[in-house]
């Protein structure tokens, strides 16, 4: 009986957690339906009068906000950052696990090292090189600093030292290569890892706004984020559905995206356990 009544207060709290959490993203939803008076004026929750007039202005295309362009410079971006994070550290982890890379703990020694040093420590060192060969307000500076991490490639070394090397020596007898294994026998292993990877890699993209709003001033080539920051400052300050509906429309990305791989996540953790 006790471990019945605990079990209901245990559920009680998670869902008041819950709640809690999902209020202002209910509220921000319910609020983009709203109209300008109503969203002045209101602050109940469900909308009086139902309207997608917000959500018509700013994907029209003669908007003050290019909704539609911020939503592509963001895809290119967080798209081509998470192949290339993933890509990478996999090489990388794989060479240090399996090959015979010369001086391979001095370089594990610098990767761990490089864990503990604040990402906001290289953001000005990274943006005044960027400025002197002319970079800024491109792509290039915000699709490089992602093209690699540290917590990646430590991530999946420290699991491919626990995997066992029997299934890729058998790879070796029939006559596989060194891509062949890492391809067929290597990847498949480790895909729940490179998902999880990759997913947060494609939220700390998506959501980042310290380093775009330092390398990005034209509004046109603005990521999601930094578009909806400036919209605060803008003329939709005063329209409280119009900013409701943009964060909406920045959100359904990124959860689609955890939706989509949230079994990995699972896989992942469940992965990590078993020894």
């Amino acid at each position: 009986m006790r471990r019945k009544q605990k079990n209901i207060i245990i559920v009680t709290l998670a869902v008041l957690i819950a709640i809690l959490f999902l209020l202002p993203l209910v509220w921000m939803v319910f609020t983009s339906f709203k109209t300008l008076s109503e969203s002045m004026s209101s602050s109940a929750i469900l909308p009086k009068v139902w309207t997608l007039q917000n959500y018509i202005d700013i994907l029209s295309p003669t908007s003050d906000a290019p909704i539609l362009l911020w939503v592509f410079n963001t895809a290119v971006i967080t798209i081509v950052g998470t192949i290339l994070v993933v890509a990478i550290d996999i090489l990388a982890a794989y060479s240090l696990a399996r090959l015979n890379v010369p001086g391979k703990k001095i370089i594990i020694g610098i990767i761990i090292i490089a864990l503990t040093v604040p990402g906001i420590v290289t953001l000005f060192p990274a943006f005044y090189l960027f400025k002197s060969f002319n970079l800024l307000d491109t792509f290039i500076p915000l699709v490089l600093p992602y093209t690699a991490s540290t917590m990646g490639v430590f991530l999946i070394y420290n699991f491919l030292i626990s995997f066992p090397k029997d299934l890729e020596e058998a790879a070796y007898l029939d006559g596989a290569s060194q891509m062949q294994i890492l391809r067929h026998v290597i990847f498949p292993a480790i895909k729940p890892v490179a998902v999880t990877l990759g997913v947060i890699t494609f939220m700390g993209i998506y959501n980042d706004y310290l380093w775009p709003s330092l390398v990005i001033n034209s509004n046109e080539m603005k990521t999601m984020t930094l578009g909806i920051a400036t919209l605060i400052q803008g003329s939709n300050f005063v329209n409280p559905a119009g900013m409701m509906a943009a964060t909406v429309v920045a959100t359904i990305p990124a959860i689609v995206v955890f939706l989509v791989a949230n079994k990995y996540f699972v896989k992942s953790v469940t992965n990590s356990g078993i020894k």
